[in-house]
């Protein structure tokens, strides 16, 4: 198993990239995200893979760090959810917004990536709900939304005042994120702040 691949980037394209290693050119499939975070043809990176094999290639898909990679190997645990579309899903959100979809069972913001139909992600909500659950509040505390309980809590107030008025949790998500250092406000506070940005 390659577990990651560390090298100098060689090529670049929307979801393509070759990174060159030992003499040999890596060709790597990615989430359409990923270009833009590896700076610019030259450059010394690390892709985290996985490498996928079929009755008559194989073909290695490429992520920023390991949890990326965790997720997209989930994904296609999934029936229903191959490589293709998994790198689709990871294409349209950021990790934490992919757990916070499932967890709260957004099925609606999930049907927003290309290939995951309705039924799939469905799927997807009843097979990785519990999987997920236990690693989202530890990647949320990693992430953007560093900082004490009182301020998990807040965040988690206002996200939920919002899927009350009609937004999908995705959205409420982006736009707290949006707000930046939420440090000392109330849910309320964040909640008209969050909804200042989504009007």
């Amino acid at each position: 198993m390659i577990a990651y691949i560390s090298g100098t980037l060689a090529e670049i394209d929307d979801k393509y990239i070759v990174v060159e290693a030992g003499g040999v050119g890596y060709g790597i499939t990615v989430p359409a995200t990923l270009p833009a975070r590896l700076g610019d043809i030259g450059s010394r990176v690390k892709i985290y893979t996985h490498l996928q094999v079929g009755e008559d290639s194989q073909k290695l898909y490429g992520f920023y760090n390991a949890e990326e990679r965790e997720l997209f190997r989930l994904l296609i645990s999934v029936s229903g959810v191959g490589p293709k579309v998994a790198i689709s899903v990871l294409s349209s959100f950021s990790p934490d917004e992919l757990r916070l979809a499932v967890v709260s069972e957004d099925e609606k913001s999930l049907s927003r990536a290309q290939g995951l139909g309705k039924k799939t992600a469905q799927k997807v909500i009843l097979e990785l709900r519990d999987k997920l659950a236990p690693g989202f509040a530890k990647g949320a505390s990693n992430a953007v939304m560093s900082g004490s309980t009182e301020k998990s809590q807040a965040r988690d107030d206002a996200i939920a005042a919002m899927v009350a008025l009609g937004y999908s949790a995705s959205e409420g998500y982006g736009a707290v994120s949006s707000l930046g250092d939420i440090s000392g406000l109330t849910g309320d506070e964040i909640l008209k702040a969050a909804l200042r940005k989504l009007v």
